[in-house]
């Protein structure tokens, strides 16, 4: 039995490509995704909820998907917002190769794919869409969350898809009472057994 997780830097399993149809941003659409990535055979049903459940992205400005994974929602927000740059980040380098070959199949010139570390210390979001990587463990997720969620800018929302039994509802508690006082944060949305959580940057 393999150790590796889609969170490994680099998957040492050897490649194998695969393609996939699914419904992006309104459109069924022909995908590259691989082995050791996360939900490589389709769209997963929290990312699939979280999709369902959020707003029209920012037109502008930087927008984040963290935890990116093979793309689907870093390719929805580019797709949706044209002229905003979208940050498409993991620690999973074959994951990012896969976010830029689609994004290139695509025609989708706005999408930079990077590790954690390479987003400049200066980019603040307009918005932040994520299905967080829970199985990495509780202090690495809070770890995450403190670290991006203050990047938000003023006045801008992150949506979070949690499955209710991953402990979404203590995730909620935990972030209420460990962000600053200008955030607030409220269950936007109940689907398939997992919650979307809003994060409002007051």
């Amino acid at each position: 039995m393999s150790s590796e997780h889609y969170f490994s830097n680099s998957p040492e399993s050897e490649l194998k490509l695969r393609t996939i149809h699914a419904r992006i941003s309104g459109e069924i659409r022909e995908l590259l995704t691989a082995n050791g990535v996360f939900s490589p055979e389709h769209i997963d049903t929290g990312t699939s909820v979280l999709l369902a459940s959020v707003p029209t992205p920012p037109p502008g400005g930087n927008l984040l998907d963290l935890g990116c994974g093979w793309g689907p929602i870093a390719l929805s927000l580019a797709l949706e917002s044209p002229h905003a740059t979208v940050w498409a980040v993991d620690v999973n380098e074959r994951a990012l190769d896969l976010v830029r070959a689609n994004a290139q199949k695509m025609s989708i010139p706005n999408i930079n794919a990077v590790t954690p570390e390479s987003v400049p210390d200066g980019v603040n979001f307009t918005t932040i869409w994520s299905n967080p990587p829970i199985r990495v463990g509780k202090n690495e997720l809070h770890g995450l969350l403190e670290l991006w969620l203050p990047r938000l800018e003023a006045e801008s929302d992150a949506w979070l898809v949690v499955q209710r039994n991953l402990g979404a509802d203590s995730l909620h508690r935990w972030l209420q009472s460990t962000l600053p006082e200008e955030f607030t944060f409220v269950r936007a949305a109940t689907n398939k057994g997992y919650r979307v959580i809003r994060a409002r940057k007051r």
